[in-house]
């Protein structure tokens, strides 16, 4: 979060006021920074030393397009899940020979859309769906480029939620029937087996499942090519976790990538990264204001005006995020433990347990640290609350880059039947 620091006790986003900002922009909002941005995407970039990667940002992460198209303008390409996510990264200008379509649920619109749209891709999760793709596509007339997701039957991630590489999982094809579907996906019109892909999980800090998974899919990959398969893209997936919690425990993307050398980059193909979080989760934070403090007799709460519904992490996950003043307290210096939670009639609606504060007052400001991945793309207008704005800054510019959706707009969108 080195672009988020305090200037004469009052915490900037780059060269931005936050405080200042919300003379123009209500509570509660995101802020981007997009040098943050930048210099993330410029890391992975430079990391690895052949010249063989494609990065392909998950938009899932993060879909505002302002985003997607910082990304894009160094060059990235796009991992994508839905027809939405598509038309926002060809809006954004990522080239659709950057773009593979992930997901177990493509329908036959979005793989219609991809088709038409001669993406790089499909990340083929099943044999129904293998066996679909191959009928779209022959009425197209074309050929599918695909990839089949390998399922290693490996545990990663953060939290269970986000592990996608185990024989539970929805996720893949099962390693070991990896190379009868491969015989099956060759024997269907419509059909260009084009690579192989693996994804295992989100909020990875560890090497040791990468290393695994690298090991499965490159012994797939030497089975297939004796049987004279042609695999021209290895795309590895995401993954890469952050440090949420400062305690040191960052990937060291260097020793990634001289892993992903060391396994498979002597293969001479196309390697493909899914970043997303990785990109995106330390350039935001969400500002909010103190509505009320309540102080009972053995318990403190702050409650804020930003709610579950604007960042489900802490509710949905357990998520932990640093939550900082947006102006120190120069009042007194008596901390005490207080519980943030938001508006929402929901027990879950609550954002940090016990978190030291200097009396705090209403009216003051916090931020959430690191929300700039899975924070606005999972909000929602529960409670019938609107949605909240986003901000985007670079040194002294700021610009606003999602409207807030204002609660006569949600109400507009119901439509009552005259013979109700």
């Amino acid at each position: 979060m080195s672009y988020f620091t305090y200037k004469e006790s009052r915490l900037s986003a780059e060269n931005i006021d936050l405080a200042g900002l919300v003379k123009s922009i209500s509570t509660p909002f995101y802020c981007y920074s997009l040098s943050s941005l930048q210099d993330k995407y410029k890391t992975l970039s430079s990391s690895y030393k052949n010249d063989n990667l494609l990065i392909c940002y998950s938009i899932k992460a993060n879909s505002n397009q302002s985003i997607i198209k910082c990304f894009s303008d160094l060059g990235s390409g796009a991992d994508v899940v839905s027809i939405g996510e598509l038309k926002r990264a060809l809006k954004a200008k990522i080239p659709n020979k950057k773009i593979v379509f992930s997901g177990v649920g493509k329908t036959t619109e979005e793989i219609n859309y991809a088709l038409e749209k001669d993406i790089l891709m499909f990340n083929v999760e099943s044999l129904d769906e293998l066996k679909h793709l191959s009928v779209l596509a022959k009425n197209q007339g074309k050929k599918a480029p695909t990839a089949i997701r390998i399922n290693p039957n490996i545990a990663a991630g953060g939290n269970a939620k986000i592990s996608t590489g185990k024989t539970e999982d929805k996720f893949g094809i099962s390693w070991e029937d990896a190379i009868d579907i491969y015989n099956i996906a060759d024997s269907l019109e419509g059909i260009e087996i084009k690579g192989i892909d693996i994804h295992i999980g989100s909020q990875i800090n560890d090497l040791d499942p990468f290393s695994k998974s690298f090991e499965c899919i490159l012994d797939i990959i030497k089975e297939l090519e004796s049987r004279n398969f042609n695999i021209d893209i290895i795309d590895i997936g995401g993954g890469i976790g952050i440090d949420y919690k400062d305690e040191g425990k960052n990937l060291n993307i260097d020793e990634y990538f001289e892993l992903v050398q060391e396994k498979l980059g002597d293969l001479g193909k196309t390697i493909i990264i899914e970043p997303g979080r990785y990109l995106t989760a330390e350039s935001g934070v969400l500002v909010t204001e103190i509505i009320y403090v309540k102080k009972e007799s053995n318990k403190n709460f702050v409650i804020v005006d930003a709610g579950m519904n604007d960042f489900i992490r802490p509710t949905l996950y357990g998520a932990e995020h640093k939550i900082l003043p947006v102006i120190e307290n120069t009042r007194s210096n008596s901390l005490e433990p207080y519980d943030i939670v938001g508006p929402i009639c929901e027990t879950g609606d609550l954002f940090f347990k016990n978190l030291p504060l200097d009396n705090p007052k209403k009216g003051d400001l916090l931020a959430l640290l690191s929300v700039g991945a899975y924070g606005s793309v999972l909000s929602s207008n529960y409670n019938s609350r609107p949605t909240i704005s986003e901000v985007l800054v670079k040194d002294h510019q700021s610009e606003l880059i999602r409207d807030k959706i204002e609660i006569d707009e949600i109400v507009k969108r119901d439509k009552i039947p005259d013979w109700l």
